[in-house]
């Protein structure tokens, strides 16, 4: 784990989104392509406001959540709708959006096409991942109903997850998947999950999900 530090969280977004912009350009330079994936919730938010107006060749850049809730885009708890609001505006509007949700009754079965619509834009060029106060990060939530086969080295790229700390089933990319990305960075904020972070690298990632991307993550913390 490399740890950054900076003096405020305004620095962090742009210091961050100029890294993130930066490696992808070299992928779209020497591969054509490249392959942006992204967490949800707000505290991306001002990164995602940020990129959007980089002058990048978005039209070869696919955009893939790092999970969904399953729930319609029009739902106000739509990781893709505040993506669609934050990130793919602007320059960034040319981006092919990957779907992790389609209009089924059940994550399972909506996942074998959502893995076909996947699995040409892997491995991730650059990955950003949040975590939360648990250690969790994607949907991979400690005591998760198939964290263990979401953190196995055969998982499908996709698991469909239910836990007690989310309240709609989700759909993750797996621990595998997360790790062959290229570049891995993890975005958090306020001390309680810095000592959160310090403490899961200690852990095993059953208990700290967050802890199966550590070793090769470079983390950007700001109070």
């Amino acid at each position: 784990m490399n740890f950054n530090t900076y003096p405020d969280r305004d620095f962090l977004h742009l210091q961050l989104a100029d890294r993130i912009a930066s490696q992808l350009g070299e992928f779209i330079r020497r591969d054509g392509r490249a392959t942006f994936s992204v967490p949800g919730g707000t505290t991306p938010g001002p990164v995602f406001d940020i990129l959007s107006g980089v002058d990048l060749d978005w039209g070869l850049i696919s955009v893939v959540l790092n999970d969904e809730r399953w729930v319609p885009e029009h739902s106000d708890r739509s990781n893709t709708r505040l993506l669609r609001e934050r990130l793919l505006q602007g320059r960034a509007a040319r981006a092919k959006l990957i779907p992790l949700y389609t209009a089924t009754d059940t994550p399972e079965e909506g996942i074998p096409a959502l893995e076909a619509g996947l699995a040409p834009a892997l491995p991730i060029s650059v990955l950003l991942l949040g975590m939360g106060g648990d250690m969790h990060t994607a949907s991979l939530f400690p005591g998760a109903d198939r964290l263990t086969e979401a953190l196995a080295p055969d998982a499908p790229l996709l698991m469909p997850m239910r836990s007690d700390a989310a309240v709609e089933p989700r759909v993750t990319l797996t621990a595998p998947v997360l790790r062959a990305a290229m570049h891995i960075h993890v975005l958090i904020t306020g001390e309680a999950k810095r000592e959160a972070i310090e403490k899961a690298a200690g852990l095993p990632a059953t208990e700290a999900p967050i802890r199966a991307v550590l070793d090769h993550a470079e983390v950007h913390w700001a109070e």
